[in-house]
């Protein structure tokens, strides 16, 4: 008897000798399906929450810190040679959907971009024009301000990725970021970027902006 009591003393809950009447003994399956759905209903209401905390309550700071930030870039003006630059292109929205879409209302970001032109001063233009009859301008590079303010992981930088245009002479510069934000893209000139700092190039998300500079190789005139 003591090693049957000490046996039942290891068990938690005890074990339940007798049963009365008025008590219903529940089986395994039952227990565990109860189990299921109360820890079903936590999760509807975590996700509900998510939803109101993502969702339209807050869109108002949402955009006023988007446009904040818009606004301190503007602030800096055009250097000589730049201007607006807002060939937006359109992405396949088959591949615009991702597994947060249900619990954050996703949307695109703002941005403020610059397009550099400027004279080719190459030894052909050098031979055909002069600075009373210049040559065309050509783009020689870009300067993107991608605003993501309310990244929701904001440890994840955004990244960016360069794809084949629709033709040879132009290519598509996609900007990817976590949610709530989509992907958005932009057409640019399809020439050899220069990598190199003193030339201008510049990558880093600081500040909740991301900011890709980047100009393009000068190519030699040879005859």
């Amino acid at each position: 008897d003591d090693i049957e009591e000490e046996e039942e003393e290891c068990y938690s809950p005890k074990p339940i000798k007798h049963i009365g009447e008025e008590e219903i003994a529940e089986s395994p399956s039952d227990d565990e399906a109860e189990i299921i759905k109360l820890r079903q209903s936590v999760i509807n209401k975590m996700t509900e929450q998510l939803k109101l905390t993502s969702g339209g309550n807050n869109d108002a700071n949402r955009n006023d810190s988007a446009d904040k930030l818009y606004q301190e870039e503007a602030r800096k003006g055009m250097e000589t040679g730049d201007s607006a630059f807002n060939i937006e292109v359109s992405l396949d929205p088959t591949q615009q959907v991702y597994w947060w879409h249900d619990k954050y209302r996703p949307r695109k970001p703002r941005y403020f971009n610059r397009v550099h032109t400027g004279f080719e001063w190459n030894k052909y233009n050098q031979t055909h024009y002069d600075y009373d009859n210049p040559p065309p301008k050509i783009v020689q590079g870009y300067k993107f301000n991608i605003f993501y303010p309310d990244l929701i992981d904001p440890t994840k930088t955004p990244s960016f990725k360069l794809l084949p245009g629709e033709n040879p002479d132009t290519a598509i510069v996609v900007f990817h970021a976590g949610p709530p934000y989509e992907d958005i893209a932009f057409k640019v000139v399809n020439k050899e970027w220069d990598y190199a700092r003193r030339s201008g190039f510049k990558c880093t998300f600081e500040r909740g902006i991301l900011h890709l500079c980047f100009n393009f190789k000068r190519l030699r005139y040879r005859r």
